[in-house]
């Protein structure tokens, strides 16, 4: 049945685009579970994507995520923006269902007019997000939120698939990590834009403000310097701070990158310009390496020479990096790159070869909650 606005689905995209409730929340359900008419509507929506800021926010569980977005809430529609919360609960492995209980942290601010929070099920999809979490952030920006706030299930090394999706990833630690900081760099650290010590009026928060901006200054970057905050979310301290640095890092780098990135898979490889597009065979990392050189553009590669452990990554496969940042792997299960897009960045500037390590052991992954382990070792050189 269509609707008078024509979509197969029922959904009025008149009502839809006013955000009226009930009809975000059945176009919702309607791309969750891909019915009739979701292609078609996510056609309709396509050319009004584009103006909100996505805010990527992942960490270990325990870290206060769901406190954080709802002190976040508050702020933002003080500042009379309005927001959309994708929160992403685990599922089990058994039944497939999930408790969704994120939103019940975040209802303080639930029944605000500009709020809208949506609990999703990972439905056993790995990375951090669920399969159609793409979609429900396209509603949203496409329906006019200011800002989408999007928070993974609790992540260790591997779930960095918020990268892929957010302008602004922000990872939130809690305080006493200590020594582990370092042993856990190659995850979820790396992808931040904004890092966080949550739960700050704890002892070992200064020790871990101090360990995160070491391991921040381990990254270099052309377009932003990554920072350090901290935040007591119960109370409100520092979320304004946040909230200000948010604002500057996107003002700085830009939003839609996810739009980007799509558009990118889409254009013809060679039109692609380095963005990785899974896992690529060597012939055309090579082939894309050498039309960087081709380009003037300075190039390093990084080898994978030897692995420990629980790694996805198997010795001798590569990433090779431009100067830009740009890069083609031949290996998926990026969680390292960001580590490695760094030093290779710095390798293409001073031209000094490094050998990396990054990682931590199974057995130590477990003590410090994260979802995977291994260590990998990595020769980065300069090419040409």
């Amino acid at each position: 049945m269509k609707s008078a606005s024509g979509i197969e689905s029922g959904i009025d995209l008149n009502a839809l685009s006013s955000r009226s409730r009930p009809v975000v929340a059945r176009a919702i359900t309607l791309l969750e579970n891909d019915r009739p008419g979701a292609a078609e509507l996510m056609a309709e929506l396509a050319p009004r994507r584009g103006r909100a800021d996505v805010v990527g926010i992942t960490g270990a569980p325990g870290a206060g995520k769901s406190t954080l977005i709802n002190a976040l809430l508050g702020e933002f529609t003080r500042r009379g923006r309005s927001v959309a919360v994708v929160a992403v609960d685990p599922s089990s492995p058994i039944s497939g269902g999930s408790i969704l209980g994120d939103r019940v942290r975040m209802d303080e601010h639930g029944a605000h007019d500009a709020v809208f929070i949506r609990s999703v099920s990972s439905r056993g999809h790995l990375g951090g997000l669920s399969k159609t979490a793409g979609r429900v952030i396209d509603l949203f920006d496409a329906v006019g939120y200011d800002v989408v706030i999007v928070e993974t299930v609790g992540a260790g090394q591997s779930e960095v698939e918020i990268r892929d999706f957010a302008d602004t990833n922000i990872v939130v630690c809690p305080p006493g990590l200590g020594d582990d900081v370092q042993a856990i760099k190659a995850g979820i650290i790396e992808i931040a834009d904004l890092l966080v010590v949550n739960k700050a009026d704890l002892p070992q928060a200064e020790r871990a403000m101090l360990d995160l901006t070491t391991a921040a200054q381990l990254r270099r970057r052309a377009d932003w310097k990554v920072r350090v905050l901290r935040t007591v979310a119960t109370s409100g301290d520092g979320v304004a701070a946040l909230v200000d640095a948010i604002d500057e890092h996107i003002a700085a780098t830009g939003n839609g990158k996810r739009l980007k990135k799509s558009a990118a898979v889409s254009a013809p490889r060679e039109e692609r310009e380095g963005e990785r597009i899974g896992p690529v065979a060597d012939a055309d990392l090579f082939t894309q390496l050498q039309r960087w050189r081709a380009a003037g553009k300075g190039v390093a590669l990084a080898t994978v020479v030897k692995t420990w452990g629980s790694s996805p990554r198997p010795e001798g496969s590569h990433l090779a990096v431009e100067e830009n940042g740009a890069f083609v792997g031949s290996v998926s299960g990026g969680c390292i790159e960001g580590a490695v897009i760094g030093e290779a960045q710095a390798v293409i500037a001073d031209g000094q070869p490094r050998l990396l390590e990054f990682g931590v052991s199974d057995e130590r992954a477990w003590e410090v909650g994260l979802a995977c382990g291994g260590r990998v070792q990595v020769f980065v050189e300069r090419v040409g």
